[in-house]
C-alpha cells in the first residue's frame, strides 16, 4: 500500500540590493522545482506540497544523516524547519546553513506535516542509514 503524504512547505529567501531577484528565485526552484513563487519587496516566498525532488538531492549527495539531524533538531510539534545556503542552491546543491548566518541570507524552509506524522515523513524523504546506505524500515 502506498502511503499518502500531506505537507505544506513554506519557503522564504531574502533578496538583497546586491542580488538579482531572478537568481534568488532560480536558487529556490533548483531545490524546489514545483514551488509556486511570489516576489515581495526584498523577499521571495514560495509554497510547495512535496519534497520529492529535494529528497532525490539528499540521496544523490549522500547527506541523509545530516538532513535527519537538521529536521529532527528543528522540530516543533507537527512541523520542522531548516535553512539552506543560497549559493549552493543556485548550483543545484543542498547545503544546510548552521552556525553563523550566511552573509547573503538563507533560504528558510518550514514543513508542516498533516498526514501521517513528522517521523514518518522524515523517514520518507531522508530515511535512516546504515554504513551510509538507506535502510528500509
Amino acid at each position: 500500500m502506498t502511503q499518502i503524504y500531506s505537507v505544506d512547505v513554506e519557503i522564504t529567501a531574502p533578496v538583497y540590493d546586491t542580488e538579482v531577484t531572478s537568481r534568488v528565485a532560480d536558487a529556490v526552484t533548483n531545490l524546489f522545482p514545483n514551488a509556486d513563487l511570489e516576489e515581495e519587496f526584498g523577499e521571495i516566498r514560495g509554497e510547495v506540497h512535496s519534497l520529492d525532488h529535494f529528497s532525490e538531492l539528499l540521496h544523490r549527495q549522500e547527506i541523509l544523516d545530516t538532513a535527519r539531524g537538521e529536521f529532527f533538531g528543528n522540530r516543533e510539534g507537527d512541523a520542522f524547519s531548516f535553512a539552506l545556503k543560497k549559493q549552493a542552491a543556485f548550483e543545484d546543491r543542498v547545503n544546510f546553513s548552521v552556525g553563523e548566518p550566511d552573509e547573503l541570507g538563507e533560504i528558510a524552509v518550514r514543513v508542516r506535516v498533516h498526514e501521517p506524522d513528522v517521523e514518518s515523513y522524515v523517514d520518507h524523504i531522508a530515511p535512516p542509514t546504515e554504513d551510509g546506505r538507506p535502510v528500509d524500515a
